[in-house]
């Protein structure tokens, strides 16, 4: 197998909130600006027709050295010791987050949105519609252990 290639992405916007930290935060809630640069504002038109978009970021925040391999959901003991890529944690071999928000509004090359799990300054790599004829999978399977995870929340 040949070694992984190098790979060079450039952020094309900027989230902007008062966000932080994440302790205490209720993401869902949280109302953020995802500022993009002004040379791509041509590509963000049409996407005011759209209720939800997914937004794919930089999780600029991770921490030198590799990340782990097998993690406790939320840190929490009661949950079972998964892989990684069998969660959603920020702890991640390519530090790429993605979260589907709902679009409040455009106004030229500024979004606001709901439900961004981004700091502020966070760079945005890519923003793409949310489609539910294409996204949305009705009866997808989950793990157990998410299931008595939100039951807690």
């Amino acid at each position: 197998m040949e070694p992984l290639a190098t790979l060079e992405v450039e952020p094309i916007g900027w989230v902007r909130n008062d966000i932080s930290d994440s302790q205490g935060v209720t993401w869902e809630e949280i109302e953020s600006q995802v500022v993009i640069e002004e040379r791509f504002s041509e590509a963000l038109e049409g996407l005011e027709e759209f209720s939800h978009i997914i937004v794919l970021f930089w999780l600029h925040r991770k921490k030198e050295g590799p990340s782990p391999l097998k993690i406790r959901p939320e840190m929490r003991e009661d949950m079972p010791l998964v892989g990684v890529l069998a969660t959603r944690a920020p702890v991640r071999p390519n530090p790429i987050g993605l979260t589907v928000v709902e679009l409040l509004e455009r106004q030229g090359n500024t979004l606001r949105v709901r439900g961004l799990d981004a700091y502020d300054g966070t760079p945005v790599l890519d923003i793409k519609p949310y489609l539910p004829q294409g996204n949305l999978i009705e009866k997808a399977r989950i793990a157990p252990w998410v299931k008595r995870l939100w039951e807690s929340l």
